[in-house]
């Protein structure tokens, strides 16, 4: 069966910009199906929505090929393509106050496409306006208002009405809930579903709101600069989105990640200038050196999805493969803290390591620092063993975090000294290269850089302060992988609350990974993207992490839930 609607490498630059505002963008659409457009703001939606309807003019040059019903219609003339847009392609905008007449009332700019684009008579047109409202949720009575007269929503749902007059067999939907309420927006999903269904049109949902367009669209195109970067079911996307930007856009959007801070994309989209090589490049953390000079193709991955990555999408940083490990007992017998156990962390993610004391998270974390030796089983990080290698002593390796502060750092040792130590013994750069090495890093965890400062002591230093300095003697390393163990269990829950933003703040900003370690379930929400669930050695539970407490799987994850969430005043009432 042939797409209803085909775009073919559609090019869209406008004169005003070098770069191209839609490069080389390629999707079919069959009849009935509905396909969401996603992306920050000048990603190119809406100026592909524009391309397909021909609206652009002389503002743009407009290369590729757009098939409506297999007909190219880049080559009809403007009449011809008056002709095609009511009756079957028809667009919805965002800005309605805009789009509607403000000295017309809403009933006869409804009534105009149907005057112009069929044979209907007046009294025809009135009497299927009516029947258009009725059709959106309107009260026919409102035809005769005007645009400032009806709120948001109403105003929506006339452009919605005044699209649907022709019945045209393709709906362009740009950004139609933006300006809106939640429960509107939950009211026009609800009704843009109820009408496909009876109507039987193809959709084209274009929105930054990844949730709306989840709710609708069987398949989903990730845009970002113009160009495709993933593509494929929608339900595929946002549960294992596999490039990172489409990664930041889902750990972005609230009703998705429904626990969790937000944080967004650090840096800002390409300009209008040219870019070259990957136009993510400069906010993504897993460049490599082809990322700044070639930009990449958009090729298959499996599941009926493509990616558009030199590194095949989110890449791998840390594995590891049936470990195990076991303590020797004063009494002779031993005790299987590790029980074959298996694990990947991949670049800029947070997994999260939960469970109970003596579940044996803490003795996992310090295996995959290489801080333990496996009895069975290998750690691999950036496809080198950890254990015996050199990833904790360089820059871009692996950096660990204990629980304790007041251990972790020598009360005897300066700020300074603490922070440096790591600097000293690996030798890295020189005296003054360190002191400022030292300084930069505790900028980073928000403490002092003075002579003052530097030159107290340790034991002088509060705990929130001392796991500050224990956090800055980590990031003067550079690390490409943090691994936080339990290190806000010793302070009160103010300065955990401090320690724990600091903390995603420098991940998010940095981009390193992180394995955070934690008995406290409700901590781990707040930051992680996964969560793995311990219990006598074993991984029992692993996933998304609001999938795991929406609907944990495990026993024992069940238990962990019941003791922490809902748990507060109202409950005893």
């Amino acid at each position: 069966m042939m797409p209803i609607l085909e775009v073919t490498d559609l090019r869209c630059r406008y004169h005003s910009s070098a770069a191209a505002a839609v490069d080389g963008l390629s999707f079919t659409l069959e009849a009935g199906e509905t396909i969401g457009l996603v992306g920050e703001s000048g990603s190119g939606k809406t100026t592909t929505a524009l391309g397909i309807m021909r609206l652009l003019g002389d503002r743009a040059t407009t290369t590729g090929t757009i098939s409506y019903n297999s007909i190219d219609i880049t080559g009809l003339s403007e009449l011809e393509m008056d002709r095609l847009r009511w009756k079957d392609i028809a667009i919805v905008f965002q800005n309605s106050l805009e789009v509607l007449n403000p000295v017309m009332t809403v009933g006869k700019q409804v009534i105009e496409p149907l005057l112009k684009h069929t044979d209907m008579s007046p009294r025809g047109a009135e009497e299927r306006c009516k029947e258009l409202f009725t059709s959106v949720g309107l009260d026919p009575v409102w035809m005769d208002a005007y645009p400032h007269q009806l709120s948001g929503g109403m105003r929506q749902r006339v452009l919605i009405a005044m699209a649907l007059s022709c019945d045209p067999r393709v709906l362009i939907l740009d950004e139609v809930t933006s300006a809106l309420d939640a429960v509107t927006r939950k009211e026009l999903q609800d009704l843009l579903a109820d009408l496909q269904k009876r109507r039987g049109y193809s959709m084209v949902l274009i929105s930054h709101d990844l949730s709306f367009v989840s709710s609708l669209a069987s398949r989903m195109i990730v845009l970002y600069a113009g160009r495709v970067v993933e593509c494929g079911p929608t339900r595929d996307i946002i549960n294992t989105p596999r490039h990172p930007y489409t990664r930041g856009l889902v750990h972005s959007t609230p009703d998705i990640f429904i626990y969790k801070d937000l944080w967004g994309i650090p840096g800002e989209p390409p300009s209008e200038n040219r870019y070259v090589g990957c136009p993510f490049q400069r906010r993504c953390i897993q460049t490599i050196p082809i990322c700044s000079t070639t930009p990449p193709d958009l090729v298959p991955c499996g599941g009926g999805r493509e990616i558009a990555c030199h590194r095949g999408g989110i890449a791998s940083l840390l594995r590891a493969d049936s470990l195990r490990y076991r303590y020797r007992l004063p009494d002779g017998r031993a005790l299987q803290a590790i029980d074959d156990v298996n694990v990947e962390v991949s670049e800029g993610e947070v997994l999260a390591l939960v469970g109970q004391t003596g579940s044996g998270k803490s003795t996992l974390a310090h295996i995959l620092a290489g801080v333990l030796r496996p009895e069975v089983g290998e750690v691999r990080f950036m496809d080198k063993a950890v254990y015996g290698g050199d990833a904790g002593h360089r820059f871009g390796g692996i950096q660990i975090v204990f629980q304790d502060p007041f251990s972790s750092t020598n009360n005897r040792f300066t700020v300074l000294d603490a922070v440096r130590e790591p600097l000293d013994i690996n030798g890295i750069g020189s005296r003054n290269e360190r002191l400022d090495m030292v300084r930069e890093a505790l900028k980073m965890v928000m403490l002092p850089q003075t002579d003052q400062f530097l030159g107290k002591y340790c034991g002088e230093l509060s705990g929130g302060q001392r796991q500050r300095v224990a956090l800055a003697r980590a990031m003067a390393m550079r690390p490409k992988l943090l691994i936080a163990d339990e290190i806000t269990s010793a302070l009160d829950v103010s300065t955990a609350a401090n320690v724990l933003r600091l903390l995603k703040r420098l991940q998010n900003r940095r981009g390193f990974a992180m394995i955070y370690v934690s008995h406290d379930l409700s901590l781990t929400l707040k930051i992680a993207d996964r969560i793995a669930v311990m219990d006598a050695g074993k991984i029992v539970e692993m996933g998304n992490a609001h999938e795991v407490i929406l609907n944990p799987r495990d026993a024992r994850t069940k238990k962990l839930i019941d003791a922490r969430i809902g748990h507060c005043c109202h409950d005893h009432g």
